[in-house]
């Protein structure tokens, strides 16, 4: 099988209301859609975001450029494509646009080989479960106040979920340890709740107010600081008993070793744009087994899916619904807070096309 032609279509989704972290207002994420389309009439799909339209054609150029390298290859050589596009551009470096383009080519190219092989990707990967845990990201901003907070609360528990995550910032002690306890009076002591400072932090802020918020029993505190900071990472996640989870914005196997090597995290949280796609997280998830450090990957739900279902040391999938209508199928919650990894072959997800044409540009 080759691969014969490749498209690509800019698409911005507008979220319901804008969000605030510590670091971003965001009014809508934008998306590159790429399929390839082989000899045999097989197709495949994949995307990467960024946060605004004028960014997304710097992601659509690099995709361009590596043409050369897609036309003609067999998806089926997913490692000769990955590392023979990542020599041949050297001249960028290891991250940044890249990186984000390889991304999309790499998900196709294994949505391609699952659908030849009439088989899901986690199981072509290596199965270890069927039903993935879950936590809702989509809500709980910096955006919400303590009362909001708790409206949305009490909407994820009424959806399924059996974890939520919180938003935290550049704010007094006493302030986010108070949105911790407004949605710990909603769903009690014993829900899975994590919190997330979105890098806002200084590391002697980030250890007071990790010590001041570990009665709350939280899963994990999630980047606080920087994540070049590795040493202030370290310090933190040495300083707490609440384990300190970071790394989707690191780049490839390089940064998650780095991370690894100066014991920066008790969870890791590797994103699969940042990774360039399954060929290379599938190495980290390796990297991650070996040092006995667990993982939750970074947003992309849908395709994530596969990542934490073929891996012992997965632990939850984010469920970030800002990619949802970009495809047909849903992700219902089961009763038990899990979704089940569709068996659909391939990554299980296709484009809506016609839900997507009023959001092209």
């Amino acid at each position: 099988m080759k691969i014969t032609e490749l498209t690509t279509q800019r698409v911005d989704l507008p979220l319901p209301s804008p969000l605030r972290t510590s670091i971003h207002e965001i009014k809508s994420v934008s998306c590159l859609l790429v399929t390839l389309t082989s000899d045999e009439g097989i197709t495949g799909e994949g995307y990467a975001f960024c946060f605004g339209r004028e960014k997304l054609t710097a992601i659509e150029a690099m995709v361009t450029a590596l043409k050369s390298h897609i036309i003609g290859a067999d998806p089926f050589m997913t490692e000769a494509i990955w590392s023979g596009i990542l020599k041949a551009m050297n001249f960028f470096g290891q991250g940044g646009a890249l990186v984000l383009a390889m991304t999309p080519l790499d998900v196709a190219c294994w949505d391609m080989v699952g659908k030849a092989l009439g088989q899901p990707l986690y199981r072509i990967f290596g199965g270890h479960r069927t039903n993935v845990p879950v936590y809702a990201s989509g809500g709980l901003w910096l955006s919400s106040d303590l009362d909001g907070l708790q409206r949305e609360a009490k909407a994820f528990m009424a959806a399924g979920f059996k974890a939520m995550k919180v938003r935290l910032g550049n704010l007094p002690v006493a302030a986010n340890v108070a949105r911790v306890e407004a949605i710990r009076d909603v769903v009690g002591p014993d829900f899975a709740l994590m919190a997330d400072a979105n890098q806002g932090l200084t590391t002697p802020d980030a250890i007071r107010l990790g010590r001041a918020l570990e009665p709350h029993g939280l899963v994990w505190f999630e980047e606080p600081i920087p994540t070049w900071d590795y040493a202030g990472q370290a310090e933190i996640a040495a300083a707490l008993d609440t384990p300190l989870a970071t790394g989707e914005t690191e780049w490839i196997r390089y940064g998650i070793r780095n991370m690894l090597e100066k014991r920066a995290a008790d969870i890791l949280m590797p994103d699969l744009q940042r990774m360039g796609g399954y060929t290379e997280f599938r190495k980290v998830i390796g990297q991650m087994a070996a040092a006995d450090v667990p993982f939750a990957p970074h947003i992309f739900t849908e395709h994530s899916l596969h990542l934490v279902a073929s891996a012992a040391g997965g632990i939850y999938a984010e469920h970030m619904p800002w990619f949802e209508g970009l495809f047909n199928e849903a992700m219902p919650i089961e009763a038990d807070g899990t979704i089940r990894v569709p068996d659909r072959p391939g990554v299980g997800f296709t484009f809506d096309r016609d839900r997507i044409e009023a959001h092209t540009f």
